[in-house]
């Protein structure tokens, strides 16, 4: 089934419940912007290898080639969200429990950026949509128990993996240029690091972009009176979409999530910066072809501890760390809780 955006159009003015979903999951992927897509021009801004705003201009249009890279290989994306939640059964309240979610993210997301801390928005999505998903059936068999488990998977992955490949890619690539030149090295990895960059970027549209085009297609069917959506085309408009919404999010709030990453977290050189690049683009990889939903922010960032403590720990702010690492626990129960309290509320409104 293939969706076009003529007839998406003019279903925004049959169905009123399809402009809220609309307009709420383009806030997510907003937030999304603003706390997670960040993560991937982070440090090539930090080390001065390119400017915030061609470097912001870079990570939208890869994004969106990541997107489209991933589609061609899976299409069975709003599938994918209902394995892991189950939505089924009154279509009405299932459409008031995925507006809850996608209240409960932004809130959460919001809150993260204040303090400019990079949150996940994978992890922000899964625990929200579990959240309102339990509250929508009364218990915990809204969860599907065997789809979950793969999101805990992916956290210890992304976050060991993410540790160890930036911690021996730096050191690999300080042994091959040990006879370079100081401003030698400057110049090679300062063009290598945009490389790395736009590979962090279509990565990170490869892992996120789908999740969040998953939930506006749930959405969409939902607000029709539709609870089975099968196999759906998604439309390359909606990419274009979601890609340039991402991108927009990045623009207005991005630079307080490039400081923490980028800047206060470890102070970077050009090649560390591109060994960060690598080692999480090879983890998100890795983690894609395998099947696993891994959060980008959680490689991104381990990635750049295990390039800073290469030469020693004491370059890491831990400071900074403990504040990630806080908000990386917090966000599976406390996402959940505020999906699960939205969406009784909401259900209890609407």
């Amino acid at each position: 089934m293939e969706i076009t955006i003529l007839d998406f159009i003019s279903e925004l003015s049959v169905y009123p419940a399809l402009s809220v979903t609309t307009i709420l999951t383009l806030g997510v992927i907003l937030v999304n912007g603003w706390t997670d897509a960040p993560n991937a021009i982070a440090t090539c801004i930090s080390t001065r290898a390119m400017k915030p705003r061609p470097a912001i201009i870079m990570a939208a249009v890869f994004n969106l080639l990541g997107v489209i890279a991933v589609t061609v290989v899976n299409q069975k994306v709003a599938e994918t969200i209902y394995n892991m939640v189950d939505f089924h059964g009154d279509v009405d309240d299932a459409l008031v429990a995925l507006c809850a979610a996608m209240t409960a993210i932004v809130l959460w997301a919001t809150a993260a950026w204040v303090f400019g801390i990079p949150t996940s928005e994978s992890h922000a999505l899964i625990a929200g949509l579990s959240g309102a998903a339990i509250a929508l059936q009364g218990g915990f068999s809204g969860i599907n128990g065997s789809e979950w488990i793969k999101v805990l998977y992916g956290l210890g992955l992304s976050t060991v993996l993410g540790f160890v490949l930036g911690y021996v890619v730096v050191k690999l690539v300080g042994l091959i240029c040990s006879g370079m030149k100081y401003h030698q090295m400057s110049s090679f990895f300062g063009k290598a690091q945009i490389t790395s960059a736009a590979g962090m970027a279509f990565m990170h549209g490869a892992q996120d972009g789908q999740k969040f085009i998953g939930v506006f297609l749930l959405g969409m069917f939902l607000a029709k009176g539709q609870s089975q959506t099968g196999e759906v085309v998604i439309p390359i408009w909606l990419m274009i979409l979601c890609a340039v919404v991402m991108g927009l999010g990045t623009s207005i709030g991005g630079q307080r999530i490039i400081k923490s990453v980028g800047m206060d977290m470890v102070k970077l050189k050009k090649y560390q910066g591109f060994s960060s690049d690598f080692a999480g683009g090879l983890c998100l990889l890795l983690s894609t072809v395998s099947g696993i939903p891994v959060s980008t922010t959680h490689v991104k960032t381990t990635a750049i501890m295990g390039v800073g403590a290469a030469k020693n720990i004491r370059n890491v702010n831990l400071a900074i760390v403990r504040e990630m690492v806080l908000t990386w626990v917090l966000t599976f129960p406390c996402c959940g809780l505020v999906g699960y309290l939205m969406a009784k509320l909401f259900l209890w409104l609407f």
